[in-house]
């Protein structure tokens, strides 16, 4: 049972294998997008339960969900803290969030940048935020976890590029 935060155009429904999954839901504030996502899964032959909506207050019930998966979403959200809290109570015990996100950069010089950029970034990039934490943003939230993943992406401005991955599981 698989949830989307921030399903978006549906872009990532050319990774998904329709056999594995049982039940699949998705959330984004955007009407626009979500038609796309809607568009998307049905070219996929996937039932899905798109829903418009904000990750603040998910309309899900508790332990709903095996996997949430979450792409460059964290950092557009109002209040992130918020957003993890919900994604724990939706989680069923022992499920995972997989992530990919860019935030804050190990770097102070690259860091100085992201918090002069981000002002205006904001505005012109979707409430998005530069200077987030992100791995520990998931543990202090009551995650574990394993083997994350880190660094710049190639061939984008450093301030742009940090980027995290891996995977979160609940604890009880």
């Amino acid at each position: 049972d698989v949830l989307e935060l921030g399903c978006g155009g549906g872009i990532n429904f050319a990774f998904y294998d329709p056999a594995r999954i049982r039940s699949f839901s998705g959330l984004d504030p955007s009407p626009a997008l979500l038609e796309r996502s809607r568009e998307a899964a049905q070219a996929k032959g996937m039932a899905a339960d798109i829903r418009g909506g904000i990750g603040e207050a998910m309309p899900f019930d508790d332990a709903r969900f095996d996997t949430i998966l979450v792409t460059f979403t964290l950092c557009s959200v109002d209040d992130q803290q918020a957003v993890l809290a919900e994604m724990r109570r939706v989680l069923r015990p022992g499920g995972k969030a997989l992530f990919l996100e860019h935030g804050r950069a190990p770097d102070p010089g690259v860091q100085k940048w992201q918090r002069r950029i981000e002002p205006i970034w904001k505005r012109i990039g979707g409430n998005c935020h530069l200077t987030r934490a992100i791995t520990g943003a998931y543990e202090t939230a009551g995650f574990a976890v394993t083997d994350p993943q880190r660094g710049y992406m190639p061939k984008t401005p450093r301030p742009f590029g940090w980027i995290e991955w891996g995977e979160a599981r609940r604890l009880a």
